[in-house]
């Protein structure tokens, strides 16, 4: 009988119910009769009878049902709908026929999902805003006491030394570009999480683009000997849809890291793939590649391989994540494949023009 009473209106559990009591209480009745011998009840009383118990019983169960069961019901219902649907929606639409115990019970395990998901959430970025106050508070404090040292020792009597005063004054300044470097690349972040930076799109050759940032960091691979090249049968001419400037400072910090990361005297790889409407960039080296517990993290803020390096090298710990927040902006996509001692790969996509 169980399958039977799955998947009923309160109006059909109540017939049910009305039901199932009359007719027991009607073969009460003529149990008894038979029994006792008092009364001989005729099969059409024994009907009326039935009739009467079950239109009592029904009024009876319906109005329990309806009043102290179903508005309840009603209650929760709407409270439910009431997160997830326009707000013109009535919970007195619900009517006592329609069949909503399933779908109750559907909507508070699908809201339960939703809050537990939501408190997850919450958790994660409870956790994520500690580690980031930690992180900047961190790489702020850095800087901050190398002036506050180069300073006071000025003050102490240095800055009467003619060959102390100007290069202590030079490493302050050095650790000011730094804090200014960390302050501007966390408003670019900024911007982009928050919708500020509008993208310029439009169409441009990403291999001229890319000739220009070899041309501005030709130095600094200079005093690394590390080659600029492009990979050879992968160096077309490909002309991409995307904001110029935006990609501009992709590929700067994609080979300054390759520079800055590489061994010494390598090479760093740019190369350009037809991928139908997308043009796959790749950016290698032959560096010292990325261990495959830290391979995850590397487009987190402030993360960096080798921080002593990264440090000395002026870096911020902000650009693979800044690159990454742009390539987000353009609806595209950006990974790293590395193996650790050997290099790093770094892959974007643009839309072709």
């Amino acid at each position: 009988m169980a399958p039977m009473f799955k998947n009923q209106s309160p109006q059909q559990l109540t017939f049910w119910a009305s039901l199932s009591s009359s007719a027991a209480i009607t073969i009460l009745i003529l149990v008894l009769s038979k029994l006792t011998g008092l009364f001989d009840l005729s099969w059409i009383a024994l009907a009326l009878v039935f009739g009467l118990v079950f239109v009592v019983s029904f009024l009876g169960n319906y109005f329990f049902i309806r009043y102290y069961i179903f508005r309840k019901i009603k209650l929760i219902y709407k409270i439910i709908h009431r997160h997830k649907l326009p707000t013109d929606f009535k919970a007195d639409k619900v009517k006592m026929g329609d069949n909503i115990f399933d779908e109750i019970d559907e909507e508070v395990n699908q809201w339960a999902r939703a809050r537990t998901r939501e408190l997850d959430e919450l958790e994660k970025l409870a956790t994520y805003r500690r580690q980031f106050i930690g992180d900047v508070s961190h790489e702020l404090k850095t800087p901050i006491f190398n002036i506050q040292g180069f300073i006071h020792t000025l003050l102490d009597g240095a800055i009467d030394d003619p060959e102390v005063n100007i290069k202590y004054l030079k490493r302050a300044g050095k650790n000011i570009e730094r804090l200014q470097a960390i302050v501007e690349d966390l408003e670019t972040i900024n911007k982009i999480e928050s919708g500020q930076m509008i993208l310029d799109l439009r169409e441009f050759d990403i291999r001229e683009l890319t000739d220009e940032v070899f041309a501005d960091l030709e130095l600094k691979a200079r005093e690394r000997k590390i080659k600029l090249t492009y990979k050879e049968g992968a160096n077309q001419h490909f002309r991409v849809r995307a904001d110029k400037e935006s990609i501009r400072q992709v590929l700067i910090n994609l080979v300054q890291n390759s520079i800055k990361y590489g061994r010494e005297g390598g090479t760093t790889k740019v190369s350009f793939y037809d991928m139908a409407s997308y043009i796959l960039l790749e950016v290698s080296d032959n560096g010292i590649g990325v261990t495959p517990q830290d391979l995850p993290h590397v487009f987190d803020r402030f993360f960096r391989v080798d921080k002593s390096r990264s440090r000395d090298a002026g870096g911020t710990g902000l650009g693979l994540s800044i690159v990454k927040h742009i390539m987000e902006a353009h609806k595209q996509t950006i990974n790293v494949r590395s193996t650790y001692g050997q290099g790093s790969t770094f892959g974007l996509t643009l839309e072709k023009a």
